[in-house]
This record gives structure tokens, sequence and C-alpha cells, in this order.
């Protein structure tokens, strides 16, 4: 059951002023009190000054003195101890608004992965409950062995890029999976390409669903300034995730990357982490998952026979090979394109761009 939550005050109020009121009241010294409750008098002084702590046995002796109920007094110092703790945490939180000013808040908030704030210190508690930290320092998207790489055209923001993992994590927490079948995985394969002749709202529940059932938790994150990422891959716990930005609207280029990010999956290790950004630098592990998605996309085989004895590519030609090998033409484009085969404008009309449900959400 929800409740609604409490408003604090800005002061810090100590229970001491509630016990000076109430003897002036009943005509009670501090030291008549003191000998009445069996306490020293610079304990009562103190208390009233704030300096001192009003524990329960105080409480039951002022309950017993004065009759008001002990856990009248219990509760004022919790008040007030509560009442300090906030403010003074507000302090400190004032000296991460600048660090929450690097984060794309209003981005986040459109996707609706925080409320929408303006107040800078709401705006500071909000991403340490997004992120689940105690300080926004702490939210730098760094491990040890993670594998990335910058884009030339854009400038990475480490707190764009962390926002957008996290929510990958979030959602993927949402996934039930059955145990990791990298066997199994590796046979899905060609039922993952025949999904490329379908259309977005057909073969992303399809996707999401059969991948789980090997292990696997895929999850679809929209991009924020300045992280230019395709995907990202990583382990939580014994479960796989591959996560995939709403940038992908090519599909060749959709297909290509999902591919990549399930051969990091299959061939590199768990503690690893992969984000995949914009190219501009190869590694080997890169290079080896660039290598798996071709040759998984469209058989190497048939491939060289189709473009063995092959100088000019038509329309009709490349749609009868992408239909022999059950993938979508764009695909078969896409290839071509990359290995210079054709100019990067002929045949597009084969490919397709996506539209992806998960854009509408925070509009």
């Amino acid at each position: 059951m929800m409740t609604e939550e409490r408003i604090w005050p800005d002061i810090a109020i100590p229970p001491g002023e509630t016990l000076a009121e109430t003897l002036d009241t009943m005509g009670i010294s501090q030291a008549e009190l003191a000998r009445r409750a069996g306490r020293p008098v610079q304990v009562i002084s103190e208390i009233i000054q704030g300096k001192k702590e009003i524990t329960p046995e105080t409480a039951l002796a002022l309950e017993r003195v004065l009759g008001v109920p002990a856990h009248v007094w219990i509760r004022l110092e919790a008040d007030y101890r509560t009442v300090k703790a906030r403010l003074a945490d507000r302090e400190r939180l004032k000296a991460e608004v600048s660090l929450a000013a690097q984060c794309p808040y209003k981005e986040m908030s459109k996707n609706g992965w925080v409320p929408a704030v303006a107040d800078p210190i709401e705006r500071v508690q909000a991403l340490l409950r997004f992120f689940g930290v105690a300080s926004l320092r702490h939210i730098q998207p760094s491990a040890p062995a993670a594998a990335w790489r910058r884009s030339k055209a854009v400038t990475t923001s480490s707190c764009a890029l962390a926002a957008w993992l996290r929510q990958g994590d979030l959602q993927a927490q949402q996934i039930e999976t059955a145990p990791f079948d990298a066997a199994g995985l590796m046979e899905l394969l060609p039922t993952l390409r025949s999904f490329t002749r379908e259309t977005p709202e057909v073969f992303q529940p399809k996707l999401v669903k059969i991948l789980s059932q090997r292990g696997v938790a895929l999850v679809f994150v929209p991009e924020l300034p300045k992280t230019g990422a395709h995907g990202a891959t990583r382990w939580m716990g014994a479960k796989a995730v591959v996560q995939l930005s709403l940038r992908l609207r090519w599909a060749d280029i959709f297909w290509f990357t999902l591919f990549h990010e399930l051969a990091h999956i299959l061939k590199h290790g768990r503690k690893e982490l992969f984000i995949e950004l914009d190219k501009e630098q190869e590694d080997e592990p890169e290079r080896a998952a660039d290598a798996f998605a071709t040759k998984h996309l469209i058989p190497e085989l048939a491939y060289k026979a189709f473009t063995s004895d092959k100088t000019v590519f038509s329309a009709v030609a490349v749609e009868a090979f992408a239909g022999e090998i059950g993938i979508h033409p764009g695909i078969v484009v896409g290839r071509l394109h990359h290995e210079k085969k054709i100019l990067p404008s002929h045949l597009n009309g084969l490919r397709v761009q996506y539209r992806w449900a998960e854009e509408t959400k925070g509009a």
C-alpha cells in the first residue's frame, strides 16, 4: 500500500525546546526536574540546549514526572535527528549539482527513467536513486576489462553512457531467462536470420522471448545524447545481457550489430563489458565479433557463389539471392556496400529503416 511522502521542516528543532516550554507551563525548574527524574542537572540542561539526546530511559523518566508519554519524547528526538541529517545531506547534495548537470536529465526524464523535476537538489536525489549510488562520483562507466570504442563524431559523455547502461540493467533485471545455453544459442541463429524478413512489431517480442529461453536478456534502450552507442554486452550473474539502442534504424546495421553482440556472449569472457560505439579503432575481440556476424548472417559459400562472377548487381538478383538464403535483401545490400562491390547510393531501395515502439513511450 502506498503512503504519502512526509514533508520535513527546513529547520531542526531540538526536543529540548518542547521540554523547556513544558517546564515553564508547569512551573518546574530544571533543577527540580533533575531531582524528580533522578538525572544530573547538567544532563537536563544539555537536553534543553539540544546537545544531548533523549534516550528511551530518560523519556520514561520524563513521562513519570511530567505526564507526557515517553513515545512523544522519543518521536520528537527521532524527528530532530532525522531533520538534522536531512539538512546536512542537502548541503552535501549541493556539492553534486555540478555533477548532475553533466547528465542528460531532460532526455532521461522524457524517457520516463527519472521524474520531471527542475530543482537542482531534487535532480541530484533522483539521479542517485536511478543509479543506486550514494554519490554521483560513483556512476562513471568504468570496468577493468571494459572494451568500448569512442566515436570520431560524438563527444562521449560518461554520465550519459552510464545512464544508458544502467537503464539496460534495470530492464534486464525484469526479464526471466533460462540457464545460458551456448549450443542452443548457436542453433538458434538460422531462426534469427529468418526474423530479418519481418517488421519490428512482429519480430521484436519473438526475439526477446526466444533469446531469453537460451539465457540471454535482450533489451532495447533509447540512445542518449553524446553516447553514440549501438549496443553493449555484459553478464548479470548467470544471465547474459545484450543491449541495443534505437539509433539502429537501418535493418542491415541492426541485425549485424545483434549478431556482433551475440558473438561477444559466445566467444568472450563473462567479466568483460563490451560497448559498441561509432567505430574509430578495432581490436581482436571486435574483429572476431565482426567476422562472426558476417559469417552467420550470410552463409559464406553461398555469398561467394553469388558474387564471384558478377560486377553488376541488380535488384532482382539480390532479391532472389536473399530469398534463397532466407534473409532480408537489405542485409545483402549492406554487405555489398561495406565491401565496396556497389556504390553506397546503389540499391538503397532494398534497404529498410525501422521505427521502434520504444521511441513513442516517452513522447
